[in-house]
């Protein structure tokens, strides 16, 4: 009976787009999603030492290729295999000079769990063509459309510049 009433709490308190979450930087000030309206958002949760880890690259290509539709934010987690160990400090320094990271980095949130960040609650009960539930792994990746809803979502094999990607935008 608890766990009813707290899925219709959730539901009735839930936002009804993206835009009503406001994120802490890896800098540590704020990111208002509200400022991205009009363009599509690609969110990724991210590790520092993960097989995944070179999709950092790819994720820079894509924004700086697609900046005028499209904005990149990653979220480091620590979920999945210690991964992320770092602080927001030595996750930036890490990201800035192994690979040239400029799009936006969120302060370091957990994607999974009891502890699970209320944005990553919203993605992952959002509708939408792919599936729903749980991240599975670090690289998992979160396509918003113009309006603020999830219209794709994408596992951590896909890679950034995957036909997929790039078609949906």
């Amino acid at each position: 009976m608890f766990n009813i009433i707290l899925s219709l709490l959730l539901f009735v308190t839930a936002p009804a787009n993206i835009y009503g979450f406001k994120v802490k930087s890896i800098d540590g000030k704020t990111i208002d999603l509200t400022q991205y309206k009009g363009k599509k958002i690609l969110i990724v949760n991210t590790a520092s030492e993960c097989g995944y880890t070179p999709q950092y690259e790819a994720l820079q290509k894509l924004s700086e290729t697609y900046k005028d539709k499209l904005v990149v934010i990653g979220f480091p987690a620590n979920n999945f295999g210690g991964q992320e160990p770092g602080s927001d400090a030595d996750i930036k320094s890490f990201c800035t000079k192994s690979y040239k990271v400029t799009f936006p980095m969120a302060s370091k949130v957990s994607v999974k769990g009891n502890d699970m960040n209320e944005l990553f609650k919203w993605l992952t009960s959002q509708p939408n063509p792919d599936f729903t539930g749980d991240i599975n792994w670090n690289f998992e990746k979160f396509l918003i459309d113009e309006n603020g809803k999830l219209v794709r979502r994408y596992r951590s094999k896909v890679r950034p510049m995957d036909a997929d990607i790039i078609n949906a935008l």
